[in-house]
């Protein structure tokens, strides 16, 4: 189930009545979970699940759920799953049979979306960027080549690493919108090119939670960012077994490569062009 992100008024009622009524809450921090139990006048138990003990406190867990008990899953903030432990208990519940009834609520990916001003009815969310540079620098291409928006969380400690990084590949002039502690008292949107960005206070001093969104680049530069060769490489290489046909397989690399079918098409026209010239 949902936990406020932030301001803890953003509980819903029915997020209060379920943790009134199960018999155990299973919180990845106790300590802060108990704070918002305090705050709504709860008292049920809780268990501590978080990321390094998930796995051994499953048949505990589903002893009780299988007894007929229910049990709530709650994460320091959101929803748990995105960016949080859950994953296991999930899904041993649904092997199982057991039912998995979320209770929504909070979210800081919709929140940041609805308060960038970013165009969002299609949008990916990549969680956080990889620690060490050399995958984070992958990552980075791969968020900059999406055609689309896309949500990210980072640390405090390393925001300015990332935007950097960011700017590098996808170019000082692409525009991001970063959330600092949204629903909190210092709740703080900054907007603006990637050089610019990187350079404001609450980024270089920075303190809080970070969401961030990388707007879409203009489709002229998300093609001409893409190398022609590249997509005549990637073309051949899924085609060299017989996997995918002529047609498939402009679209599979329009795919992976984050350009449009008529692109891959034009490229390979033009070397069939080429080939064939006296």
């Amino acid at each position: 189930m949902a936990t406020p992100i932030g301001n803890l008024e953003d509980i819903t009622l029915r997020a209060l009545r379920v943790l009134r009524e199960v018999r155990v809450i299973a919180a990845e921090d106790t300590r802060r979970t108990a704070r918002l139990l305090s705050h709504a006048g709860i008292d049920t138990p809780m268990t501590s699940v978080h990321a390094h003990n998930e796995v051994s406190r499953l048949p505990g867990l589903l002893e009780r759920l299988r007894a007929g008990e229910p049990v709530a899953l709650v994460t320091d903030a959101g929803t748990p799953l995105l960016s949080d432990p859950g994953d296991h208990l999930i899904r041993a519940c649904l092997d199982e049979g057991i039912p998995v009834e979320p209770v929504p609520g909070a979210s800081a990916v919709l929140a940041a979306l609805t308060m960038s001003g970013i165009p969002s009815s299609e949008f990916t969310f990549l969680g956080f960027p990889p620690v060490k540079s050399g995958p984070r620098t992958r990552w980075c291409e791969e968020a900059s080549a999406y055609r689309h928006p896309v949500v990210f969380f980072e640390a405090p400690h390393r925001i300015a690493q990332t935007l950097q990084a960011l700017a590098e590949v996808a170019g000082s002039g692409r525009r991001i919108a970063v959330c600092r502690e949204i629903t909190k008292k210092h709740e703080e949107l900054i907007r603006g090119l990637l050089a610019d960005v990187t350079r404001h206070p609450s980024i270089v001093e920075a303190v809080g939670e970070f969401t961030c969104i990388l707007e879409a680049p203009d489709p002229a530069e998300a093609t001409a960012a893409v190398a022609e060769q590249d997509m005549l490489e990637e073309f051949d290489r899924i085609t060299k077994n017989g996997t995918f046909e002529r047609r498939a397989a402009m679209s599979e690399v329009a795919r992976r490569l984050h350009v449009r079918t008529r692109d891959v098409f034009d490229a390979l026209e033009r070397r069939k062009a080429a080939t064939v010239e006296p």
